[in-house]
């Protein structure tokens, strides 16, 4: 169990001059914190001036680079054996805060993983369950919360994946899968989190397909098989079935089924290969 005194809070802010210091005026009244950290995405508003002013250390970007580059900033910046990640438009709830930083210690990553009640719009619900779905099959395990931001970690083991976090909102979706295929201790934690002051800055429409292919990206690079072994097998039987049809039906074996059959042996051998590569990759770390 991790104390609040060993945990540095990260909060990357944009334009949140409307909400930060009332995020990190209650952070403060919840808890002795190791350090609050607001990384200012060159925001034009007086989001840095109102977080120092409310007792936060401000790190200023010298122009907008986005959300997981802050993130990237604050992780870099931080002293603390641990860190917790707070977005700073006043959706999650302090007390809660202390709790994802009592599972620290224990787990090496802590998500908060929000109620579907709690997440906004029917249509971002439903973006959010499939990711979720599609993640829990990538990775093995069930994941009920893909992308998160509310989430803390043991600072050594994000910095060890710092080159793999993207500068834009796939921050969570990233860490979430390298950790879970790294075989690190991930945990879950329930959370109701609060409505946000002014609005979203992710569009499902853009940032979906960009989470999609965050998610095949740090598959390919641990397991392969997972994305490769059903494509080869779907074309593979396929090809077969036709081919025993056309058997059946005309007595020959069409070209259709012949490419449909070779190209999954094909994909079959490219996923082995690649899942050899990824075991080798890994096989020195720690």
């Amino acid at each position: 169990m991790a104390a609040p005194a060993e945990v540095s809070i990260v909060i990357p802010a944009f334009n949140e001059a409307g909400a930060i210091a009332g995020v990190v005026r209650d952070l403060r009244a919840e808890a002795e914190w190791h350090e609050i950290l607001v990384i200012d995405d060159a925001s034009t508003d007086d989001t840095a001036a109102l977080a120092e002013g409310a007792g936060a250390l401000v790190v200023r970007q010298p122009y907008n680079k986005g959300n997981g580059a802050a993130v990237k900033a604050g992780i870099r910046a931080a002293t603390g054996e641990y860190l917790l990640i707070v977005d700073g438009d006043g959706q999650h709830k302090p007390s809660d805060a202390v709790r994802l930083a009592s599972r620290l210690g224990t787990y090496d990553l802590v998500v908060g993983a929000r109620s579907a009640a709690t997440q906004a719009g029917p249509v971002r619900r439903l973006g959010n369950a499939l990711l979720n779905w599609l993640a829990s099959y990538l990775a093995e395990r069930k994941i009920p919360d893909l992308t998160s931001g509310f989430r803390g970690a043991r600072v050594n083991r994000l910095r060890e994946f710092l080159f793999l976090l993207p500068n834009g909102f796939s921050t969570p979706t990233t860490t979430t899968m390298t950790f879970v295929k790294a075989g690190y201790s991930v945990h879950f934690e329930p959370i109701d989190q609060r409505q946000r002051t002014g609005h979203s800055k992710i569009r499902l429409s853009s940032d979906g397909v960009k989470f999609l292919v965050i998610l095949l990206r740090i598959i390919t690079i641990y397991s392969p098989m997972r994305i490769f072994l059903p494509v080869a097998g779907a074309s593979f039987a396929i090809g077969a079935a036709y081919a025993a049809w056309t058997i059946a039906t005309q007595m020959h074996i069409t070209n259709s089924s012949v490419l449909l059959i070779m190209f999954g042996v094909v994909v079959f051998l490219v996923g082995l290969v690649s899942e050899q590569l990824a075991s080798q990759r890994f096989d020195g770390r720690k």
